[in-house]
């Protein structure tokens, strides 16, 4: 009987290849994500795709960090927790928001078309940098905010721009503490990136990839 174990040795190797490339090679999150220079000092390619979003969009790297860390937790597949049917079934998620920056398929596919980044992936770190950038860019010009007011730009990120508008957040005492939170959180980040001693990191082999 011909032996396959090579074969499908083979098989399973590239499966997981490729299977980790689709899922970015996702890494849990850094030991410390209240430490900006922890993180950065970790991942220096964080640092690196952070300042690129900052320096296109002119948001600053402390809020991209901010969002990053309330809406994820910095865990590159998560997603919001299911709903229970009779308090015990795993039923539907609420939203389709994934990744990072918890984007919903509907603001990210109008992220990728009105970027050009067709191979942008939520569960990659830049392309979600990128994606929090862009969306506070557009808030702060359509809604008239400053770029370093991390208050109002989580609320209008969280409610979407017809619901800022509105003043949605009002009925939402919750989530106006969510977003002093941010705030906070913006805070303490841009001190700490202050005296970080960080290094311009080299291009690493799997950037070259799509979407790093």
């Amino acid at each position: 009987m011909k032996d396959n174990r090579r074969g499908n040795t083979g098989w399973v190797i590239a499966a997981v290849a490729a299977a980790c490339i689709a899922a970015a090679c996702a890494r849990p999150p850094p030991a410390n994500i209240n430490d900006a220079c922890h993180m950065f000092q970790q991942r220096a390619e964080w640092h690196e795709a952070a300042q690129k979003s900052a320096n296109r969009w002119r948001i600053p790297v402390e809020m991209i960090m901010a969002f990053m860390h309330q809406e994820s937790s910095f865990n590159a597949t998560a997603r919001p927790p299911r709903r229970k049917l009779f308090g015990f079934i795993p039923w539907f998620r609420p939203s389709s928001a994934y990744g990072y920056s918890q984007a919903t398929d509907a603001t990210w596919k109008q992220y990728e078309k009105q970027t050009g980044r067709l191979f942008a992936r939520r569960n990659s770190f830049p392309d979600s940098a990128d994606f929090i950038g862009w969306y506070n860019d557009t808030s702060a010009r359509t809604l008239g905010l400053p770029r370093d007011d991390a208050y109002s730009l989580y609320l209008a990120y969280h409610e979407g721009w017809t619901g800022y508008r509105n003043k949605t957040y009002n009925q939402k005492r919750w989530l106006l503490k969510v977003a002093e939170k941010v705030k906070k959180n913006a805070a303490v980040y841009r001190k700490q990136i202050k005296r970080c001693k960080l290094k311009p990191p080299g291009r690493r082999w799997y950037q070259w990839l799509p979407g790093f």
